[in-house]
């Protein structure tokens, strides 16, 4: 569904609903629109969902990513109220702003919510965070005081992290971790409530859906199972283009060559700046795969049945635990070092030999896999969603 101009504002006002009838309900608007974001607030909808006669839900996409974000929406059985429907190719910072604070004011004027709710880091969190304190709304932000101390990586999502808890009435962190950085930033202790990341709560929904048994991938069908261990790869970070992201490459190639009895499956994102040095470096190898990115339920399917991943990506890290496998992480800084003091996660950085030697650490050293792959889970329990309703509840 896709709205643009201002039919977008007249279809809300047009129903009957659009308007509030019963002022004591909480009226929450959702808005997002990246794959991680509609994972992580899928069950905070249907939370919220299970309770009409406290909330009136409206949900805003902005399709800053869209097919990624459709086959979310599907299997979790999303349908938006709102769907901006921005995406272009080689779409600019800029442009996503421009158009999200385009579309917003017209949104809000139209649904007057009580709480804009948004989700993690992403240019759809700040505009959206941005546009309800312009409102003079509520904002609530799930995935809360996450910090790397540098404001360049990640790029930008560092920095809109920051500038979102400036907007924001109440800051849902996931761990007591983050808690205390949004402490020692100054924000007050009663509006941060620590409640698990909802990350989790959409996991376990996710390995209820899937087969174990059967490889939902056509392409690697009949070929991962030929090896002893499967190895899971992503990597998307703007900060690791060029130079760092080929030695990343180079680290993966030498550890195929090095172990012909493990299979690599790597699944590539579509930006060019990755496609690029994948294809150029990582092609031909017999025990490489490099496949496209995949729906939500095959890819849970991939990292349930890898021996480890290697991967820059945040939600992996918070992931991957509760499936008890260990990761390694391709970046310099992470915002969740609550993993690797929990010893699930390893910071491994962007240099090849350190990536291949701590990949190759984990192949050989069976007590070393054992001690990172029974590590307890730091991110929550799967009741994060239940937590930020029954505070939206009563606030």
């Amino acid at each position: 569904m896709s709205f643009t101009g201002s039919s977008l504002y007249y279809s809300s006002l047009s129903r009957p609903e659009g308007r509030r009838t019963q002022t004591m309900k909480k009226k929450l608007l959702f808005i997002f629109g990246t794959r991680p974001e509609a994972i992580k607030l899928a069950p905070v909808i249907h939370q919220a969902k299970k309770y009409p006669d406290k909330f009136i839900v409206r949900i805003v996409v902005t399709a800053q990513h869209r097919e990624m974000l459709d086959d979310v929406l599907d299997i979790f059985k999303i349908m938006p109220d709102y769907d901006f429907d921005i995406m272009t190719p080689d779409q600019s910072l800029f442009f996503i702003t421009h158009r999200i604070f385009k579309e917003m004011e017209g949104l809000i004027k139209a649904e007057e919510p009580d709480i804009l709710i948004v989700q993690g880091d992403t240019t759809t969190t700040f505009a959206g965070a941005l546009c309800g304190y312009y409102a003079q709304k509520k904002v609530a932000h799930v995935e809360a005081g996450l910090r790397t101390g540098n404001k360049y990586s990640p790029f930008p999502e560092e920095l809109y992290r920051k500038m979102t808890s400036a907007l924001v009435d109440f800051h849902f962190a996931p761990t007591e971790w983050a808690k205390n950085n949004l402490l020692n930033e100054g924000y007050p202790e009663k509006n941060i409530y620590v409640t698990g990341n909802t990350v989790i709560d959409a996991l376990f929904f996710a390995r209820k859906k899937i087969d174990p048994a059967e490889c939902p991938i056509n392409e690697l069908r009949g070929q991962i199972d030929r090896f002893k261990r499967m190895i899971l790869i992503t990597g998307h970070r703007r900060e690791n283009f060029g130079e760092p992201l080929r030695q990343i490459c180079e680290a993966f190639r030498q550890l195929a060559l090095s172990n012909p009895d493990v299979c690599f499956v790597y699944s590539v994102h579509l930006n060019p700046n990755v496609q690029k040095p994948v294809k150029e470096i990582l092609s031909e190898l017999p025990n490489f795969f490099l496949i496209a990115p995949q729906p939500y339920l095959s890819f849970v399917w991939l990292m349930n049945h890898s021996y480890f991943i290697i991967t820059d990506s945040g939600g992996i890290q918070e992931e991957a635990p509760s499936l008890g496998k260990p990761v390694l992480v391709t970046r310099q800084y992470t915002e969740r070092p609550e993993g690797i003091q929990a010893g699930i996660l390893r910071l491994v950085g962007i240099k090849k030999e350190d990536i291949i030697e701590q990949a190759q650490q984990l192949l050989d050293v069976n007590e070393l896999y054992q001690q990172m792959s029974k590590a307890a889970n730091p991110y929550g329990d799967g009741k994060a969603a239940q937590r930020i309703i029954s505070v939206l509840a009563r606030e």
